[in-house]
C-alpha cells in the first residue's frame, strides 16, 4: 500500500501572472524579481534570501545562467538554471541597485529591506501577504507555494517526472510526485471523451 500524499496548494497561472503584474508596475523591482526568482527556479524563500549579487553576477552587471547555491535546505550544495525570461529581470534589477546606492560587491546581499540589510523572512513573507491583497487574490497562500507553483509548473510543462525531480533538488521521486497532481481543469478535460 502506497501512502497518501496531500497535492502541495499551489497558485493558477491566472494568480501568478497577476502577481508577476502587480508587481512590475513598482517603482522598486526588488519584490517582483522576488517572485520571479521564486517562480523561475523553485527556489526556498531561505535560499532566496540567503543570495549574495555574486551568486547571480560576477561583476554586477552579468548574469550567470547557472547559480551554485551556498544555502540550501539540509546544508547540502545544489545548482540551478536560470529561464531566459529572468536574465533580464536581474540584470535590470542590478542596474537599479546601483543606481540606489546598494552595493554590488559579490558578498553583498542580493535581496536587502528599506534599511539596508539583508531582507528577513518574516518581511519578505509580509510583503508577499500584501501583494497578493494588491494583485486581487481571494484566498491567501504562504511564500512556499512560489515553490510548489514552479515545480508544478516545470512537471505539467514537460510531463517528465525526473525532469521535476532534479528542477526541486530532491532526493527522491516520491517527494517529486505529488507534484504532478491533475489540475481540475486537466482531470475534466481526460475524462471528456471517454466511452461510458
Amino acid at each position: 500500500m502506497f501512502p497518501r500524499f496531500r497535492a502541495p496548494e499551489t497558485m493558477t497561472a491566472a494568480e501568478q501572472s497577476a502577481l508577476l503584474r502587480a508587481t512590475a508596475g513598482h517603482p522598486a523591482p526588488r519584490d517582483h524579481v522576488l517572485y520571479s526568482m521564486a517562480l523561475g527556479t523553485g527556489l526556498r524563500l531561505r535560499e532566496l534570501l540567503g543570495l549574495n549579487v555574486g551568486d547571480v553576477s560576477p561583476d554586477g552587471r552579468e548574469v550567470r545562467r547557472r547559480i551554485v547555491l551556498q544555502v540550501t535546505k539540509g546544508g547540502q550544495r545544489g545548482e540551478v538554471f536560470l529561464p531566459a525570461r529572468l536574465i533580464p529581470k536581474l540584470q535590470r534589477f542590478l542596474v537599479w541597485k546601483g543606481a540606489h546606492g546598494e552595493s554590488l560587491e559579490p558578498d553583498a546581499p542580493l535581496f536587502v529591506s528599506g534599511q539596508g540589510r539583508r531582507l528577513s523572512p518574516r518581511a519578505a513573507q509580509w510583503r508577499f501577504a500584501w501583494w497578493q491583497e494588491r494583485a486581487g487574490f481571494d484566498r491567501r497562500y504562504n511564500f512556499h507555494c512560489l515553490r510548489h507553483s514552479s515545480v508544478t509548473n516545470v512537471y505539467r510543462a514537460t510531463r517528465n517526472l525526473f525532469l521535476a525531480q532534479r528542477f526541486a533538488r530532491h532526493a527522491s521521486p516520491l517527494t517529486t510526485i505529488v507534484y504532478t497532481h491533475p489540475a481540475d481543469e486537466e482531470l475534466a478535460e481526460g475524462v471528456r471523451d471517454l466511452p461510458c
